[in-house]
């Protein structure tokens, strides 16, 4: 049962938060977040107040987790990805940040799912002199699993809207040859 929705800002947009009572939880608030929803469940005799409380603190805790994320975006990447969205994708998916990482020693890219930082995309530095084309690639891989978090077919057959899909993951392929490591393992 929903108790109550909220809107709040958050960045450029808002955050729905949802509240619903959960008969399986007895003592402890559970929340995931996908996209911009927030959806809290919670214990039901939880007085209103705490309950009150208690958002108040996750939607701190999100907003301070998708700033810094944000603080720490490229904006030539963030065009990139918004550009791969448009073009491959219809502009119709939505993520929080992009940004260059230095500490991915192995994946080329990651992508999160859930959780306060939902739509995080980070991109290995290492990769920023490939061809242009592969980093797009890469792009596009994160991007694409912003609506297939798993590496499932469907995943795959969306993925091949980013016209050079064949062309880049044979470059991948090489790299991942010539370093000795599965191809899968880098993205």
């Amino acid at each position: 049962m929903t108790l109550f929705e909220r809107r709040v800002p958050d960045g450029d947009g808002e955050l729905i938060i949802t509240v619903r009572t959960d008969s399986r939880l007895k003592k402890s608030v559970r929340w995931t977040v996908q996209d911009q929803t927030v959806l809290v469940r919670a214990p039901q005799r939880i007085p209103r107040r705490d309950l009150e409380r208690m958002v108040d603190s996750i939607v701190a805790q999100l907003r301070k987790k998708r700033q810094r994320a944000r603080s720490q975006g490229d904006a030539e990447l963030q065009n990139r990805a918004e550009a791969i969205n448009r073009t491959c994708f219809g502009g119709e998916l939505a993520w929080n940040s992009i940004r260059w990482v230095n500490n991915m020693e192995k994946r080329l890219g990651s992508c999160t799912s859930g959780g306060p930082t939902d739509g995080d995309i980070r991109i290995s530095s290492r990769i920023r002199d490939w061809p242009e084309y592969v980093v797009d690639y890469v792009i596009a891989h994160e991007l694409a699993h912003r609506r297939y978090p798993d590496h499932s077919r469907a995943f795959w057959d969306y993925l091949t809207r980013y016209p050079q899909t064949e062309r880049a993951r044979g470059f991948v392929e090489g790299v991942a040859y010539a370093s000795q490591t599965a191809a899968d393992d880098l993205l």
